[in-house]
């Protein structure tokens, strides 16, 4: 697991880690993995406050710029956001650039390595929010570092229970 490091607004680059992370072994390859990851309408299936959604436009699948509409729950609350691919590398990476309008939210970057037996995933969380954003967005919940925390590992144990089904 990397440290969450709180460093403010800091921009990071493309193809980092996020300082929000939290890895896990998977008994399955990297490209089986990936390919659940990517495959966002399924998205619903591993993450506990994702729902679902929908490919946009002429958008199939997973593919670089390609557009998602997201559907979102945290108990009774729903909220729906456009989720950009912004990094698509088959069994390597998948990363998300997530807003609600045109303003930022947060990005998602899932890294995968071949491991023997398997692969090890990283899923990072990066906040892209500004104040008044994050202010307002609490009556959605906590969405903090300590909340993406739960949500990845969440996520990431109920990705390995699918992945590893023979």
């Amino acid at each position: 697991m990397v440290p969450d490091a709180r460093i403010g607004e800091q921009n990071y680059p493309p193809g980092v880690t996020y300082p929000t992370a939290e890895s896990r072994q998977i008994a399955a390859p990297a490209e089986k993995v990936w390919s659940l990851v990517s495959d966002l309408p399924r998205m619903g299936e591993w993450s506990p406050e994702n729902a679902g959604g929908s490919w946009c436009s002429e958008a199939t699948g997973p593919a670089m710029g390609a557009t998602f509409a997201g559907k979102n729950r945290n108990g009774f609350r729903k909220w729906t956001t456009t989720a950009t691919v912004v990094a698509c590398e088959p069994g390597q990476v998948f990363e998300i650039a997530v807003t609600t309008g045109r303003i930022p939210v947060a990005r998602w970057r899932y890294e995968f390595e071949g491991t023997p037996g398997g692969c090890r995933v990283t899923e990072s969380w990066m906040d892209e929010r500004n104040f008044l954003v994050r202010v307002t967005g609490r009556v959605l919940g906590a969405h903090d570092a300590a909340h993406a925390h739960e949500e990845m590992a969440a996520t990431l144990a109920n990705l390995a229970g699918a992945a590893e089904k023979p």
